[in-house]
């Protein structure tokens, strides 16, 4: 009897360590139908271009908190239910708006923190003409939320993450990243046990600029700039899972178009929070009301947020944590 119980337990250790081993059982649930559902719904004219502050953009949080909900998954601790709220100074005028911030806490290391950041604001109604922002940034919140699910099954499997993970939509970015930098002022989480920040802005579509058209490809920035881990990590898993043609156009330290210091990843880098930036470039439809759900592809979507998946599994579930540049 002892002896069956003995190998019953190891039967179940092998299976648990294969889980973890692959865990494209659980990017398999990363799919073009959800993220289609979800981000039509997200960039839709119900929320009104989801401008900071304004009714649009408190639909959005709601629809956001609402989802981590129905996934069983946690508000960040000292949050009011999923929101940190904060009161922005936006051209002079004093702006209510909130982060929304979930939480699936690591099984060995909790107090070791992976942040996944995008940010769930866009530029609102102008002229009478609603700007959805469908790939700017409804793609990264959308990814964001299928990534989140993932680990979410995988927490139910009880192959959850050794790390937590922790999911930042941020307010505020379109009027100067003034939700990550609130964030990195004010952290719910040590800043000095925050591991990386992979921020997602702007996924959905292919640049027109490329002279080689395979929309097989993602921009990576800042992955090299504060830790060669970070760098060398990313490289591997790409190169076992997705297959990305990862191009660092934009990380040249003299890109003229400073992409490093423009979205909400550089709040984290300024506190010496080794991060990666995934872009994929802009297009003719950057800030106009034509940037809307039917444009996405939705094939390299899904994709590149398994990529971000894979990335993040790895950062979570590793035995050492990255290491910073001397």
């Amino acid at each position: 009897m002892i002896k069956k119980i003995q190998i019953i337990l190891f039967l179940i250790s092998v299976m648990i360590i294969n889980a973890q081993n692959n865990p494209e059982l659980y990017a398999e649930s990363i799919s073009p139908e959800e993220l289609k559902s979800l981000l039509y719904t997200y960039a839709s004219d119900y929320f009104s271009g989801r401008d900071t502050g304004e009714k649009g953009q408190k639909i959005a949080v709601d629809f956001l908190r609402d989802y981590y909900i129905r996934q069983g998954i946690s508000p960040a601790k000292n949050t009011d239910n999923f929101f940190q709220k904060m009161v922005l100074n936006i051209n002079k005028e004093k702006v209510e708006t909130e982060n929304v911030i979930a939480i699936i806490p690591g099984s060995e290391k909790p107090n070791e923190y992976i942040i996944l950041s995008a940010h769930l604001d866009h530029v609102g109604e102008k002229n009478g003409k609603i700007y959805n922002g469908a790939d700017d940034d409804g793609s990264g919140t959308v990814a964001l939320l299928e990534i989140a699910e993932a680990f979410q099954k995988s927490v139910k499997e009880g192959n959850g993450p050794r790390r937590s993970i922790v999911f930042l939509h941020v307010t505020g970015e379109e009027k100067g990243l003034l939700g990550s930098k609130y964030y990195t002022e004010n952290p719910i989480y040590p800043l000095e046990n925050t591991v990386a920040n992979l921020n997602v802005d702007m996924i959905g579509r292919l640049d027109p600029k490329r002279e080689d058209k395979d929309p097989n490809y993602i921009y990576l920035i800042g992955s090299d700039k504060l830790s060669q881990d970070l760098h060398d990590l990313s490289e591997e898993i790409n190169s076992n899972y997705t297959n990305l043609k990862i191009d660092y156009t934009y990380n040249d330290d003299d890109d003229p178009n400073r992409f490093y210091y423009r979205s909400d990843h550089y709040n984290f880098a300024k506190k010496n929070i080794p991060i990666i930036f995934y872009f994929n470039g802009t297009h003719d439809d950057y800030h106009k009301p034509t940037d809307t759900p039917d444009k996405i592809n939705y094939s390299i979507l899904t994709k590149r947020s398994k990529l971000i998946f894979y990335t993040t599994w790895k950062l979570a579930n590793q035995k050492n944590r990255i290491r910073l540049k001397k």
